[in-house]
């Protein structure tokens, strides 16, 4: 079986997500752009395998990826999220899928602190029109979003620091894959799936950890 990938396409942007490899998507002006985009960030996505204790067999070329399914993007795509379900991603998780995933995600979670901290103190290069978050703001926009994500999974959260909540989103995603009760459910209109809202916690991660690293060089 080949690289499952699923494109997200926009008039202006494009997304390629590995669908099993969770953190593991990149966007580009066109879906070709994308894909090669992605493959290209293998060997930065290699560091995150090893780091959860998975194998790793990247493909070499286009020629090993399979596109599983192309969606129309919308707002979210042209913003530069990849905010689309997947028809996959409505698969149940077994329980041992379920850890392989998990740990992927804790180790882009952790690459993002890591990433934080080294670059603590260090004023991160501008964009072209001097745009970017430095350092402390970033890691402030990311605790925000992981509580969004929280949300999404229709649970509150047990508090707001950041180990809080993802502590708090791996407690739903356990109990909301063997089917039982969340303890303290929200009132989210359309919550998450669970391979989406690991999907989109694990790329948000390490989309800023990447930012980070390569801000930092200069």
């Amino acid at each position: 079986m080949g690289l499952r990938v699923v494109l997200e396409v926009a008039p202006k942007r494009s997304f390629a997500s590995a669908i099993d490899w969770p953190g593991w998507s990149r966007g580009a002006k066109t879906a070709d752009e994308a894909v090669e985009a992605l493959l290209a960030y293998a060997p930065r996505y290699a560091k995150i395998a090893k780091r959860a204790k998975v194998a790793f067999f990247p493909p070499a070329t286009m020629r090993g990826v399979e596109i599983l399914e192309r969606q129309k993007g919308g707002g979210g795509t042209e913003f530069g999220v990849p905010s689309s379900t997947a028809r996959a991603e409505s698969e149940p998780i077994p329980a041992r899928e379920l850890t392989r995933l998990v740990s992927l995600l804790e180790a882009s979670w952790a690459a993002f602190d890591s990433a934080a901290r080294k670059a603590e103190g260090t004023a991160l290069t501008l964009g072209p029109r001097g745009g970017g978050r430095q350092v402390p703001k970033m890691v402030e926009h990311v605790r925000e979003a992981e509580s969004a994500y929280v949300h999404q999974l229709g649970t509150k959260a047990s508090g707001q620091e950041i180990g809080e909540l993802r502590r708090s989103f791996i407690e739903a995603l356990r109990l909301l894959s063997a089917g039982e009760e969340l303890p303290a459910p929200n009132k989210v209109k359309k919550p998450w799936g669970l391979r989406y809202a690991i999907r989109r916690s694990a790329w948000h991660a390490l989309d800023h950890a990447w930012e980070i690293e390569d801000r930092s060089r200069g």
